[in-house]
């Protein structure tokens, strides 16, 4: 689907004021009823992901993090049932998924009295019945499920979708029987960096010759497209040293 600018900044603009949680991005989907959910979706993810990254700092001073500690402390005594961390980090304008971690981090190395290790931070998320409080691993279970931006339920579905779109790419790929080596072919001659498709013989399409192909499931904007031009397609128009058209492929 391509927008323009304009309703794209439209939408921008919308989800500046609302959290990063799934009955935000129902809301949404009513107020613009002609996107679909996936655009919607992405688009959400990309530009909460991008103010999370400026206020990221103010959330993990000693500061804040003993404040937001003792504020799910006595929460949770109150009602150790109510989603205290949920709201505790819509209140901050956090994500979710990043609060849990921050108070899980917290109790961690209070019980143990030493940093906890990232794997087991990672592996408690992952799966919150690991963690010795069955509160506490009710709270992060909450903000893990109704996080839609971050957290490992939302990688898991990212890696999914962007698993899915390669599939059919390939497909188009050979519905066209077009002669092409993917990624793992690819790492196999020995390459580091690799486009998810080369093109043995390129085509041209639209007056460009395009001789690989990128698949990124997301919504690309801007700020993506120069993000990825930097991180990796220079890297894969360098290596051939010609002048060719790069295709990334946005779904």
């Amino acid at each position: 689907m391509i927008l323009t600018k304009a309703q794209y900044e439209e939408i921008a603009q919308c989800l500046v004021a609302v959290p990063p949680t799934r009955q935000s991005l129902r809301k949404l989907k009513q107020m613009f009823p002609s996107q679909s959910q996936s655009t919607l979706l992405s688009i959400f993810s990309q530009e909460y992901q991008k103010h999370i990254k400026r206020t990221h700092a103010k959330h993990h001073t000693v500061e804040a993090i003993e404040t937001y500690y003792q504020r799910y402390l006595s929460g949770v005594m109150k009602d150790g049932t109510a989603p205290v961390l949920l709201e505790l980090a819509n209140e901050v304008d956090y994500a979710p998924s990043l609060m849990a971690r921050i108070i899980l981090e917290r109790f961690l190395q209070e019980r143990e009295e030493s940093p906890p290790s990232k794997s087991v931070i990672n592996s408690m998320l992952r799966d919150p019945s690991q963690i010795p409080d069955g509160v506490l691993a009710n709270q992060v279970y909450q903000c893990i499920v109704n996080d839609c931006c971050y957290g490992p339920l939302v990688g898991c579905i990212k890696h999914a979708i962007g698993h899915e779109h390669e599939v059919l790419l390939r497909d188009l790929l050979l519905e066209r029987n077009l002669s092409f080596l993917d990624e793992d072919q690819l790492r196999a001659k020995g390459y580091d960096k690799t486009p998810d498709f080369i093109l043995e013989v390129p085509v041209a399409l639209e007056g460009h010759i395009i001789h690989w192909i990128e698949s990124k499931a997301s919504f690309g904007d801007e700020c993506s497209h120069q993000a990825y031009l930097h991180d990796q397609f220079w890297s894969y128009w360098n290596r051939k040293k010609t002048k060719v058209y790069s295709c990334g492929f946005y779904a």
